[in-house]
């Protein structure tokens, strides 16, 4: 849900909500976000473990977050996003407010308030400022579509949870959602 249409917002504004309230800053518009459902939470920890735990077993130097973490795509505060997993191969841009950068993969587990976003906004920035890959996790769809940015000419590719996909950032990543239990 958007708030004013009207009005520009800054990261102080989004700095200066109530604590403990949520919400992304893109174009000028804050984004609120209502906290995710108990499946939603469970999926994004599953993910974040087994992408740590492979990560940990290559002995890589990639970082993976979870929301609430906060990402600065531009490298400055303009715009604030707040996706469900982030993994970040560049360590120099995690600060401690967040990530000033691109991730190089992001994950986002769709909430029925964040479909629309998730789906049209986020790709086009996500794309712009240079994530490698991108998915967008549908619960309630148990459907998964992956967005390989790096390549020149991309079309999304669509798997369900019956599915083992490759990740493309890693040479010899594949997640089988079936052994994720959902």
């Amino acid at each position: 849900m958007s708030l004013s249409k009207e009005r520009r917002y800054t990261i102080d504004d989004r700095n200066n909500l109530p604590e403990g309230q949520l919400a992304e800053l893109i174009d000028g518009k804050l984004y609120i976000q209502a906290s995710p459902s108990a499946n939603h939470q469970r999926l994004s920890l599953k993910l974040s473990r087994y992408i740590a735990d492979y990560i940990d077993s290559k002995k890589g130097k990639c970082e993976v977050f979870q929301a609430p973490f906060d990402v600065f795509l531009s490298g400055d505060e303009s715009e604030c996003f707040i996706p469900d997993i982030s993994v970040i191969c560049n360590t120099d841009i995690v600060k401690e407010r967040g990530c000033f950068g691109a991730p190089d993969w992001i994950i986002e587990i769709t909430s029925p308030s964040t479909v629309r976003n998730d789906y049209f906004l986020k790709a086009i920035k996500y794309q712009e400022a240079g994530v490698k890959e991108y998915w967008i996790v549908n619960l309630s769809k148990q459907s998964i579509m992956v967005n390989n940015f790096y390549e020149e000419e991309f079309s999304p590719v669509h798997f369900t949870f019956k599915d083992k996909i490759k990740v493309n950032i890693y040479d010899d990543l594949e997640i089988d959602f079936r052994q994720l239990g959902f």
